[in-house]
């Protein structure tokens, strides 16, 4: 929570905003002007992607809620938006407060392909090919953040999804650890791909994915000797 500021409060959810994302806000409109006749799309296409990602968070806060758990902030930054979620420990509250966040991105895949259909019909591809292309754009990016969304990847959605069914014949502990080793599969992978493409962003994102794997590991390690030691009958008491 170091380095953000308040944005807004909706439904008790308080949003905030890391400043990094002005730091990369600046860079990413760099590479998007390209796209566009009018720079000002730019701008609105880099809003449209974090709208996208606070509709998302917003799922997994309030689905959340409606099973009992507590959430009560998004935070914005770089790499996305991070829902403090905290569901009950039963598998189906987590299975439910993980998927409404790409349950979102499935419902908005309507609205964004009739948008498309009526601009097509509309000419705007010839008449305001600047909206055009925002709305292609916009488009992808839901696309896209679905796709990325649904790996099954611990720590992402997929990953937790994978955790949460797996939860129901193995556990909760087992369920972790299982989730976790995927995450650390699938963190060196994107490590292997960084190194091979020479991207930053996919390196940041490995890291991300390596480190919290790794802490998923770790949780599930004290788990266990939570479990053990309550397990552990208290010591026998001399009677007078």
């Amino acid at each position: 929570m170091q380095g953000t500021i308040r944005l807004f409060k909706f439904s008790g959810i308080q949003v905030y905003l890391h400043f990094s994302w002005f730091i990369i806000a600046a860079w990413q409109l760099t590479q998007r002007l390209h796209n566009y006749r009018s720079p000002i799309f730019a701008v609105y296409e880099y809003l449209a992607l974090f709208a996208i990602v606070l509709l998302h968070e917003f799922g997994h806060a309030l689905a959340c809620r409606q099973t009992g758990g507590q959430a009560d902030r998004i935070v914005l930054w770089p790499l996305g938006g991070i829902a403090f979620v905290n569901p009950p420990r039963r598998p189906g509250a987590v299975l439910w407060s993980i998927a409404a966040g790409p349950l979102v991105n499935v419902a908005l895949i309507p609205v964004f392909e009739a948008l498309l259909i009526f601009a097509s019909h509309a000419g705007w591809y010839f008449d305001a090919p600047d909206t055009y292309q925002l709305l292609q754009a916009v488009r992808f990016i839901n696309y896209l953040l679905l796709f990325f969304n649904l790996l099954p990847v611990y720590p992402l959605d997929g990953g937790q999804i994978l955790r949460a069914l797996l939860w129901f014949p193995f556990g909760e502990i087992r369920s972790l650890q299982i989730a976790s080793v995927v995450g650390l599969i699938g963190g060196a992978a994107f490590a292997a791909l960084a190194l091979w493409s020479w991207s930053i962003w996919t390196g940041i994102l490995a890291f991300f994915i390596l480190s919290r794997a790794i802490a998923g590991w770790q949780q599930a390690k004290a788990m266990i000797a939570a479990e053990r030691a309550a397990q552990v009958p208290p010591p026998t008491m001399p009677q007078y």
